[in-house]
C-alpha cells in the first residue's frame, strides 16, 4: 500500500476542540423532561467516552450505559440492545438514526424516549452541512472519528473478518478514493495511527478538527431543564 498525504480542510466554523443488561422497560410516563434525576444515557460505545467526559465536566448527575460500537455493522439490533438496557427512570437514547432508517424513532416515540438528533454520528462531531459538504466533495469519502483511528483494527477490520480474508478487502472498501479524519482531540498518536490506516487503503488523508462542541450542545438538549 502507498503512505498517505494528510492536509487540513476548514470545519465549517464548528469552534470545537483541538463504519456493550437485560431489563424491562418501565411502565408508566416518564418524568418531566426537566428533571435530571435518575437518567441513563443508553450511549454507542463509540460516543460513551466523550459522553462520560462531558457529563463529569457539567456535573450531571447520569449514568452512561455503553452499547457495542460494532451495532453499527448491526444497526437493525441497536433497538433491541436498547430494549435490553433500559434500567432508568428516564433513560437517553445517545444514538443519531445510525443506520435504522427511522425505526429507532419509531422506537423512542412508542417509549417517550429521546434520542440525539442525526442521521450518524458524524453529524454530531461535524454537523450535517459539513458532511454534507464532505461527500459533495468528493462522494468516494471514508470518515474516521479518534474512536475509529483508535480501534480500526479491532472495530473495522476484525469485525468485517477482514484480519482473517483481506482478500475481501474490495468489496468493502473498494470503491473508495480518500479518507477524513473528523478529530475530536487530536494528538500525535492518533495522526500517525490515522496515516498508517490511510496507507492500508493506499489513499489520501485529509483531517477536519470538529472537537465535541455540538455533541455537548446536543446532549445538554436531552438533559438540561429547558
Amino acid at each position: 500500500m502507498t503512505g498517505s498525504s494528510a492536509s487540513s480542510l476548514s470545519d465549517g466554523g464548528s469552534g470545537g476542540q483541538g463504519g456493550w443488561g437485560a431489563g424491562a422497560p418501565h411502565a408508566g410516563g416518564q418524568p418531566p423532561r426537566g428533571s435530571r434525576a435518575d437518567i441513563e444515557v443508553i450511549a454507542c460505545g463509540a460516543l460513551a467516552g466523550h459522553i462520560r467526559e462531558i457529563a463529569a465536566r457539567r456535573g450531571w448527575p447520569v449514568k452512561v450505559r455503553p452499547l457495542p460500537a460494532t451495532l453499527h455493522n448491526r444497526p437493525e439490533k441497536i433497538i433491541e440492545y436498547s430494549e435490553r438496557s433500559r434500567f432508568s427512570a428516564r433513560p437517553v437514547i445517545a444514538y443519531a438514526d445510525c443506520g435504522t432508517y427511522g425505526a429507532l424513532d419509531e422506537y423512542c416515540d412508542s417509549h417517550s424516549t429521546e434520542r440525539l438528533p442525526g442521521l450518524h454520528c458524524y453529524d454530531l462531531y461535524a454537523g450535517p452541512d459539513r458532511i454534507a459538504e464532505i461527500f459533495a466533495e468528493e462522494p468516494g469519502t471514508y470518515l474516521l472519528t479518534d474512536y475509529l483511528v483508535r480501534t480500526f483494527t479491532r472495530t473495522v477490520l476484525a469485525s468485517l473478518g477482514l484480519d482473517k480474508h483481506p482478500e475481501l478487502w474490495p468489496d468493502y472498501f473498494g470503491h473508495y478514493t480518500r479518507l477524513v479524519w473528523l478529530a475530536q482531540a487530536p494528538t500525535p498518536a492518533l495522526a500517525a495511527e490515522a496515516a498508517r490506516i490511510a496507507g492500508i487503503f493506499g489513499l489520501p488523508l485529509a483531517r477536519v478538527d470538529t472537537g465535541t462542541t455540538r455533541l455537548e450542545a446536543a446532549l445538554a438538549d436531552l438533559i438540561e431543564p429547558p
